[in-house]
């Protein structure tokens, strides 16, 4: 940890914001105290946009955040890192980064792209991690550092001690790659390549510490359940302490199954076993009794993305004692 858990921006249902960046209740009053069962401890997994908005959700009520992040990704900037310096995929580290910083200019411009020349369309953050993994750092110091210069509320930490690729099995031939994963249809296998990869100890310990694990939203294949495929991973997971939920995304996924009762079948012939489904209350999708679901004013004016405060709100009543 860098710091305790701040209040970040966000808009309650009609649109408005406080001082401090924290949603309002109706009448303009301020959001009622948390409950003494809010969970301390939350460890949030995943990837891509889908993670760094349950960053933002979490540090609204977590004292201490940890996110463990795919470093599988190929594609954009990231793969182009992967490919010339053989190194992990800094792209979703960095997006935590933004999520989780102080609020400063660096944390800002970690997402500025260069524009022309051998570094056209870089981010200034993957160009800050691939360098310090190339100066020297092992890959949980290079981002211990990076959290010490943004001020982060949190711990960013990989969710394998080395690069990883994902295939998947589609019953008639195998996919590689996480770019080539995203397009593909009829998933019935996800894995990683090396399979036996371990994850660093420090995501074994902030997995079963955690009060609370959270599991997206995000794309299903890519982000979602990669996060969780490492062997450490999916140990860590059956020994936690704390509940596992699952947040719905907003919208269809083009790579994911259809229905939550089939994203939930996936998940658990991976080995991974949610508590609850936290889902938007416009969802109409009736779920079995495969586990039990959460409704909630999740969703940010116009229902395509989540609103922070709002899925903060939400989560932090997702506590053992609340469900």
């Amino acid at each position: 940890m860098y710091g305790r858990a701040a209040q970040v921006g966000g808009r309650s249902r009609d649109g408005r914001r406080d001082a401090q960046g924290q949603g309002l209740r109706s009448g303009g009053q301020p959001p009622r105290p948390r409950a003494v069962s809010t969970p301390r401890r939350v460890c949030a997994l995943g990837g891509g946009h889908g993670l760094a908005t349950s960053l933002r959700a979490i540090r609204t009520y977590a004292e201490e955040v940890t996110a463990v992040v795919s470093i599988a990704d190929d594609g954009g900037s990231s793969g182009r890192i992967r490919a010339s310096e053989g190194g992990p995929a800094p792209g979703d580290l960095r997006r935590c980064f933004e999520a989780l910083g102080d609020g400063s200019m660096l944390t800002a411009e970690l997402g500025w792209r260069f524009s022309g020349g051998e570094l056209d369309g870089h981010a200034l953050g993957n160009l800050l991690i691939a360098g310090l993994v190339g100066a020297g750092e092992d890959l949980v110091g290079a981002l211990d550092e990076v959290g010490r210069l943004v001020g982060a509320v949190g711990r960013v930490l990989p969710a394998t001690s080395r690069p990883v690729d994902l295939v998947a099995d589609t019953g008639d031939w195998e996919v590689e790659g996480q770019v080539a994963v995203h397009r593909a249809s009829g998933i019935v296998r996800l894995r990683l390549v090396p399979s036996d990869v371990s994850s660093p100890p420090e995501v074994v310990t902030a997995i079963s510490g955690s009060d609370q694990v959270v599991l997206g939203p995000g794309s299903f294949y890519t982000s979602v359940l990669a996060a969780t495929l490492a062997p450490d991973v999916l140990r860590a997971l059956a020994a936690r302490s704390g509940p596992l939920v699952l947040v719905a995304n907003l919208v269809p996924d083009v790579e994911s199954p259809e229905l939550i009762d089939d994203q939930l079948e996936v998940l658990e012939g991976h080995g991974v076993r949610p508590d609850v489904v936290l889902v938007d209350d416009v969802f109409e999708e009736a779920v079995s009794g495969r586990c039990p679901v959460m409704r909630a004013p999740v969703s940010a004016p116009g229902g395509l993305i989540h609103d922070p405060v709002a899925l903060g709100a939400a989560l932090a009543t997702c506590s053992v004692a609340n469900l």
